[in-house]
């Protein structure tokens, strides 16, 4: 019994293992992806798909942001922040008027997203926590509303 439990304990152990090692290498890849479009106008224009015009040094902030916002939510699908953890690195992000732009033209991007994914459900709470601080009247954006049960 033991030698079965110490397998089955294994091989769940190396599901796992593989899972994290091709979340980290897609999470490699789009950071390179989204690098190479920052420095090259000609690559970011591939990737203009915000239904307002926006310039070609927007552009780049807006990559810059997106690139903000999948590194923590990889950080948080490998399990080395908490949901709460990643609300509140969320919340800082919000307090910079860039990337709150970013967000809002983004907003049709997911849209497109099966609604039970967690990428979906996490851009709710993102959804949920930009409306919470743009509400809430207080320069305490550290306080607004309430974290997210685990």
């Amino acid at each position: 019994m033991a030698g079965l439990a110490f397998a089955t304990g294994t091989f769940a152990f190396s599901a796992r293992e593989r899972k994290h090692a091709a979340l980290t290498e897609h999470h490699r890849l789009h950071f390179d992806l989204l690098c190479k479009a920052m420095g090259d106008s000609t690559l970011s224009a591939v990737l203009d798909t915000y239904a307002e015009d926006v310039p070609p040094e927007r552009q780049r902030q807006y990559l810059f942001a997106n690139a903000l916002y999948i590194n923590a939510l990889h950080a948080h699908r490998i399990g080395a922040m908490s949901r709460k953890e990643l609300r509140g690195h969320l919340r800082v992000m919000c307090q910079n008027p860039i990337f709150c732009e970013y967000w809002e033209a983004t907003r049709h991007h997911r849209a497109s997203l099966p609604a039970s994914s967690e990428e979906a459900e996490l851009g709710r709470m993102m959804d949920h926590l930009a409306r919470e601080l743009r509400e809430a009247g207080t320069d305490e954006w550290w306080v607004v509303g309430e974290p997210p049960t685990q």
